[in-house]
């Protein structure tokens, strides 16, 4: 390759690691900015706010404990909302991904009359936004006696992601090969212990990927949550946590803080599954 032919393909990568380099900065420089502010006293804050680097005596870890503790201990609670969201986010993906499983691969595989049309119906429900499905529910649970309760709520999370998660998580067995399957089948496994020994240890980046998802919608959702738990403080989720910390009386750091601890469980099982979700992403789309 001649010289001049290499420098237009230098220009590219040049100027797409700067279009990176340049994303990445607009992504993470107010995250950093919220952080670093998070870890200094609220006075120092007020006086300074553009001093991005705290000196090591003056790193102040009050916003995270004021923003953790119960009221009664002069906090807001946060700690006990992100407990009520972990249980409730990881009950959800757990119930989820276990009914998924079985009906993606019954969408994928199994042949029957209307599957066209139920593959279809399984998207539409998903489209439905919230707030039509929110009086329907409100009174389906109400006469359950489950308004009010994280028990409620959960079976709510779960309606609503079991839709979408079928729908991703059936692109991903439709991507496995049939014939692993006909030789399992060959070999004399039935149909459960064929799912359960070939064909989930093929598609668990998917299985994974989908997991990660209905977590992130149990964790972050906020109108549900508001809806059928706003009566009972303590069993607020996180997300209804922070929508108290706006307040205006409330220290910028506490804020900072509460925002930074709700984000963390996200981040860290985006960590942990990262060669996972790699993988899941993109085996759907190799069909």
């Amino acid at each position: 390759m001649t010289r001049s032919a290499t420098r237009p393909r230098r220009a590219t990568e040049a100027g797409r690691f700067a279009l990176i380099a340049l994303a990445l900065f607009l992504a993470l420089a107010p995250v950093a900015y919220g952080f670093l502010l998070s870890l200094r006293p609220y006075s120092a804050v007020v006086q300074a706010p553009l001093d991005l680097i705290p000196s090591f005596d003056q790193i102040d870890l009050t916003g995270y404990t004021t923003a953790l503790l119960d009221p009664d201990q002069g906090g807001f609670g946060l700690g006990r909302f992100v407990l009520n969201s972990l249980v409730v986010a990881i009950s959800t993906v757990a119930l989820s991904v276990v009914v998924s499983i079985l009906g993606a691969y019954a969408a994928a595989r199994l042949r029957f009359w209307g599957r066209g049309a139920v593959s279809g119906l399984i998207l539409a429900v998903y489209l439905f936004p919230g707030i039509v499905l929110s009086v329907p529910l409100f009174v389906l649970l109400a006469r359950a006696g489950l308004t009010g309760s994280l028990l409620g709520l959960f079976l709510v999370y779960v309606a609503a992601t079991v839709p979408v998660s079928i729908y991703m998580m059936r692109n991903y067995f439709e991507a496995l090969p049939e014939s692993v399957e006909e030789a399992a089948i060959i070999d004399g496994a039935s149909l459960p212990r064929m799912l359960r020994s070939v064909v989930l240890p093929i598609a668990l980046p998917g299985v994974v990927a989908t997991a990660v998802y209905v977590f992130m919608i149990a964790w972050n959702e906020y109108f549900y949550a508001l809806l059928f738990l706003v009566e009972d403080r303590s069993l607020w989720t996180a997300p209804l946590g922070i929508s108290q910390l706006a307040d205006f009386n409330v220290p910028v750091t506490v804020l900072l803080s509460g925002s930074i601890l709700v984000t963390l469980p996200v981040i860290l099982l985006f960590f942990v599954a990262q060669r996972y979700l790699v993988e899941g992403l993109t085996t759907g789309a190799d069909k």
